[in-house]
């Protein structure tokens, strides 16, 4: 199976414009929760190393909120790209054999 990640899309084709449009906010929505999960992280490390102030807290369990929804979200939506790549390779490799 080929990896369409870096493909440029067709110009012809609006699917695969839009198609590469959701990946690519996908993808960045996925960096943006990685970066809520360590900065969650780098602030966890700070309070165990001062002390956990309720503000603190509040910005570390804020993040792991907020990257946690943000990334359910990319991940999901990158299956169902991966899943509808996956599909038309199917239906275009049944194509060709009849």
């Amino acid at each position: 199976m080929a990896d369409h990640a870096d493909a440029p899309a067709s110009d012809d084709d609006p699917i695969l414009q839009q198609r590469a449009l959701i990946r690519r906010r996908a993808n960045s929505a996925s960096r943006v929760g990685y970066l809520c999960y360590l900065g969650a992280t780098i602030g966890f490390f700070v309070g165990l190393f001062t002390s956990f102030s309720t503000g603190l807290i509040s910005v570390i369990v804020g993040l792991l909120i907020v990257g946690s929804i943000i990334l359910a979200i990319a991940i999901q939506v990158t299956y169902a790209i991966r899943g509808a790549e996956r599909w038309e390779e199917d239906g275009a490799a049944q194509r060709r054999r009849r």
